[in-house]
């Protein structure tokens, strides 16, 4: 049963990584294609696109559990609203307001904490020793990688409407988090993330509509505009979410959201790499700090259980 019990977790810590892997290329992406969309309309070519790769693979599924999704409309509903059409486009219109300092501090520390204190009030979760100090650990790497280690960094932070955009939309993103444990157990999960990502993309619509015509944005499109879109379609949106949904099924959510901190970490690793920025001692103590956090949370506290 232990043996059983140890690959169910590492099974879950290996999607959550996957997930977050995944979810890093989002804010590369999101930073180059800024200037060519709207935000709304990058969301709203995101999520169609990510229905329109699933269908022929999740229709079969869907009309066999139509009847389940009628009788769990509500809930459908708000983890479409909070999860697809709130979390990223509040990310995406951020970025026209704030610095990416900003957006990273605030979006990556707000998330657990609000994700953890939701499962504690709301899902009776234990907050465990181990579990409060790695998220503090987590926060701590996470706050190195974005200050670069100089205090004045932070001294001369400022909170902006834009911080308030990213604040809401880590809210929004932890709602999803919790909530989405309460998934009906008769629909699949490839049906699950077809219908959210369909009603998500049908709430973006007419926003979409109204900064298409009225908000006096374009959409300059470009093959490499393009082949961005594919990438959050498919790998943001299809694969991450599937892999997240996933390991909160086998980790909880208030141990998964933890794995969100690694995603400003492999963004700092495709920057190098693709984006030819240099990697500095500073990068490489935040990995450790976020990392050591993730492992220490994830740790039980074995006498507990004699």
């Amino acid at each position: 049963m232990q043996a059983k019990g140890n690959t169910h977790t590492r099974d879950g810590v290996l999607l959550a990584i996957a997930a977050t892997l995944l979810w890093s290329g989002n804010f590369i992406i999101a930073r180059k294609a800024s200037d060519n969309i709207g935000p709304i309309s990058l969301a709203f070519y995101r999520w169609g696109c990510a229905t329109i790769v699933l269908f022929p693979f999740a229709i079969q599924k869907v009309k066999a559990e139509y009847s389940f999704m009628k009788i769990n409309w509500k809930i459908l509903l708000i983890l479409s609203f909070t999860g697809i059409a709130l979390f990223n486009t509040f990310v995406y219109v951020a970025g026209h307001y704030t610095t990416a300092i900003n957006m990273a501090l605030i979006g990556t520390t707000s998330s657990p904490i609000f994700a953890t204190a939701l499962a504690v009030l709301f899902l009776k979760e234990r907050l465990g020793f181990f579990r409060i100090i790695g998220m503090l650990i987590s926060i701590m790497g996470i706050v190195l990688l974005i200050s670069k280690g100089s205090l004045d960094v932070l001294r001369h932070f400022q909170f902006s409407i834009g911080d308030a955009w990213i604040l809401a939309g880590a809210f929004a993103f932890a709602i999803y988090n919790i909530l989405v444990r309460k998934k009906p157990s008769n629909i699949s999960p490839l049906s699950f993330l077809w219908i959210i990502f369909c009603l998500g993309t049908l709430m973006l619509f007419p926003f979409f509509i109204i900064e298409q015509q009225f908000a006096g944005t374009y959409t300059n499109w470009s093959p490499e505009l393009f082949g961005s879109i594919l990438y959050l379609g498919i790998g943001t949106s299809v694969l991450a979410f599937w892999c997240w949904n996933l390991a909160i099924a086998k980790l909880g959510a208030g141990k998964t959201v933890l794995f969100g901190n690694l995603i400003p970490v492999f963004s700092t690793l495709e920057a190098v790499f693709l984006l030819g920025e240099k990697m500095t001692l500073i990068h490489l103590a935040s990995g450790i700090l976020v990392i050591a956090g993730l492992v220490i949370a994830n740790l039980t506290h074995k006498k507990m259980k004699q």
